[in-house]
């Protein structure tokens, strides 16, 4: 499904590629620059645009441009959806879903992109069983882990992963 995730900013820099299934090289993201250019305003940018190989599927939050790549006929909104997703666990990861916030905690965005996405295939969406996965940064965390050499990475599987409802974990009693 996505082969390859880019993080694009105003000035239409890729700050950060993420590639899942194959390396697709950076001159796709031509085709998004020359329909940003055509677009009166950021806003407007088509969010699927057809190549002669792939379909670029985007969408604008907060002062970035998010782009998949595609090579296979994929329902567009399922793939908004998903970035979507990736933005709102950014925000919710690092408090604000900046170019200054991803750069931060590029590391930890890897971690999430990898087990937000299988392949290519959207995994475990959810906040609260990415929270158990990866543990949010903060300032103590980062010290122990430089120190200690250890990493955000939860050892167990959450429990959510076990639950017929995702976002809830499994042998909850009330």
């Amino acid at each position: 499904m996505i082969h390859s995730l880019f993080l694009i900013n105003c000035s239409g820099d890729i700050f950060l590629e993420k590639h899942w299934k194959s390396v697709v090289s950076q001159s796709v993201c031509d085709y998004f620059f020359e329909a940003q250019e055509k677009a009166a305003d950021v806003e407007n940018v088509p969010p699927v645009i057809s190549t002669p190989h792939h379909y670029l599927i985007s969408i604008y939050r907060d002062k970035l441009f998010f782009v998949s790549v595609i090579q296979t006929e994929v329902p567009p909104l399922f793939v908004i959806e998903f970035l979507h997703r990736v933005a709102d666990t950014f925000q919710d990861y690092f408090g604000e879903c900046s170019e200054a916030a991803i750069k931060d905690n590029v590391v930890i965005v890897y971690e999430l992109l990898e087990e937000m996405l299988d392949n290519g295939f959207p995994l475990a969406t959810e906040s609260n069983i990415l929270k158990e996965l990866i543990k949010p940064p903060t300032i103590l965390r980062s010290v122990v882990n430089s120190i200690t050499g250890s990493s955000n990475v939860g050892d167990t599987l959450p429990t959510g992963q076990l639950s017929n409802i995702p976002w809830r974990r499994a042998g909850v009693k009330y």
